[in-house]
């Protein structure tokens, strides 16, 4: 089982390759939302999210064998890049297998940092079926995106960022898909800070995980139409014990809120995100009674939007 351990010394093994980046505030949303809100910024990270992260603890493991066949994942865009960029510094050839709905903005991403891209139909089982058909003929060590030990461990840095600067924190919300940023998150923040409370936000439309913490086992998505590019995959068999164990909630947010909240940072704070993380200030702004004069840290995974399609 992971544990903070293991996330400290992931932490030690890919600080040269990563971003420690920064954390900021906005007075004018403190002001609407009632609450001091603390952005972790992983949308300033390499290759434009929080996936390089765990891309690059796992990489950083494999054996010289390994890394002179090859290395293939599936993903929805931000892990594909980050992987493709771990790679490329260690001389390590990359195959990824994207849905073919993938936004251009994070396909572009991963040829731009030399992934071989593969596409199949937007669907999970569409995905695994290439994947394996793909490990078949190529031998490729696969590199889960979430449902991985070491990918987990990668991803739970950013809290650990986050706690390092602003170590008083009533409470973090992390998007929640697969459920590796999230499984990282409650294991950092709960071993430093036991009274921490830490919420999942998931999109209304693609909420596996809401109904999987409520049967108490995987429970498949009915649907991932949602505007969360990012937030359409299944939870995982490793990660889901993790968050069933250790999360307080998790908040669903409708595609409305979404789409406002996204809006709202770029209007206010000037930076680019995208809606897969721009749900976690959707989370406060849908429930303003529950977080009222709390201190919040909200971890933004990304900053790749396709500038041709924004949803305004």
């Amino acid at each position: 089982m992971v544990n903070f351990n293991h996330i400290k010394s992931a932490h030690d093994r890919i600080s040269n390759f990563i971003h420690n980046t920064p954390v900021f505030t906005c007075e004018n949303i403190n002001e609407e939302t009632k609450s001091s809100i603390f952005f972790k910024c992983d949308n300033f990270q390499k290759t434009g999210s929080f996936k390089i992260r765990g891309a690059t603890n796992k990489i950083l493991q494999l054996s010289k064998e390994q890394l002179e066949n090859g290395v293939i994942t599936t993903s929805s865009g931000n892990h594909g890049a980050a992987l493709a960029s771990a790679a490329k510094k260690l001389d390590t050839s990359v195959k990824v297998i994207m849905p073919d709905n993938t936004p251009k903005v994070k396909v572009d991403n991963v040829e731009r940092y030399g992934g071989e891209i593969i596409f199949c139909e937007p669907n999970i089982k569409a995905r695994e079926n290439t994947l394996n058909k793909m490990v078949k003929e190529t031998g490729y060590t696969v590199v889960h995106p979430y449902n991985d030990k070491n990918i987990i461990a990668g991803q739970g840095t950013a809290a650990k960022e986050l706690l390092e600067k602003i170590p008083d924190l009533d409470i973090i919300i992390a998007p929640v898909s697969g459920g590796g940023l999230l499984a990282g998150t409650l294991l950092t923040a709960k071993t430093i800070n036991t009274n921490i409370k830490v919420y999942g936000a998931e999109p209304k439309n693609a909420d596996d995980t809401y109904q999987s913490i409520k049967s108490k086992k995987i429970i498949p998505n009915k649907t991932t139409d949602t505007i969360a590019d990012g937030l359409r995959a299944q939870v995982g068999t490793i990660t889901f014990p993790i968050i069933l164990k250790h999360v307080d909630e998790i908040i669903l947010v409708s595609e409305e809120m979404i789409i406002q909240s996204m809006k709202m940072i770029w209007q206010r704070m000037k930076i680019i995100i995208e809606p897969s993380c721009s749900i976690v200030l959707a989370a406060i702004l849908s429930n303003k009674k529950k977080f009222y004069n709390k201190r919040i840290g909200l971890i933004l995974t990304g900053g790749n939007v396709d500038m041709d399609t924004l949803p305004w």
